[in-house]
């Protein structure tokens, strides 16, 4: 499946509520940031905490260009959480960490504008 980052792209197919109440977005704070140099395009090892119900889940995610690892820890995020892990390399990412393209195609990260509990999901 090919993603169009492109923001002059048409809207998607049209899908019911139900479909989107399947795809689970949670809030989760940055516990962790490491560099991942074996990754094929450049990314970071990220650690992320969704809260006592989910716990803290591993994620790959290209945001080299935007931010430096000592920025990161602290930082909440808006991941899917609900697809199948997925293995890069040696490091198997459990959650997808969800981001907009800049106008240079650089990944900026979605998050709320203000503190909430960790595990919310987006509704």
């Amino acid at each position: 499946m090919h993603i169009n980052h492109d923001q002059d792209a048409p809207a998607g197919e049209v899908i019911t509520f139900d479909d989107f109440l399947r795809v689970d977005i949670r809030i989760g704070t940055i516990v962790e940031a490491e560099p991942f140099p074996e990754a094929r395009k450049p990314a970071f090892k990220l650690k992320i905490d969704f809260g006592p119900a989910i716990g803290v889940k591993k994620s790959s995610a290209q945001i080299v260009d935007r931010y430096a690892l000592e920025e990161l820890v602290g930082r909440q995020v808006a991941a899917v959480i609900n697809l199948p892990p997925r293995q890069i390399g040696k490091f198997l990412s459990e959650v997808l960490t969800l981001g907009f393209a800049d106008e240079d195609g650089a990944v900026i990260l979605f998050a709320p504008d203000a503190p909430v509990s960790n595990g919310s999901r987006l509704f």
